[in-house]
């Protein structure tokens, strides 16, 4: 029973992740898109942690949902916010 409710939520995170993907992929505004590819870099920890890796977790979780947003963040401050056509 626990494996089944594992795979099941592996499967969520999994999807969840694709779609955060997608959406990151073709939003136009950049703190937006920012904010979708950190929650699919959660998302990529969750998985990780249910696959029991917490080496890579600890490693993953400050440089890919914290670090690189911040920078991203900062950067997109410093630019225009909206890409245009």
């Amino acid at each position: 029973m626990i494996e089944v409710f594992t795979l099941a939520f592996l499967m969520l995170v999994s999807v969840a992740s694709v779609v955060a993907a997608y959406l990151a992929i073709r939003e136009r505004d950049m703190v937006k898109a920012i904010v979708y590819s950190a929650i699919q870099s959660a998302m990529y920890a969750l998985i990780f942690y249910v696959l029991m890796a917490p080496d890579i977790v600890l490693v993953y979780i400050p440089v890919s949902v914290g670090i690189t947003p911040a920078v991203l963040l900062f950067v997109t401050k410093k630019t225009e916010r909206y890409d245009g056509d």
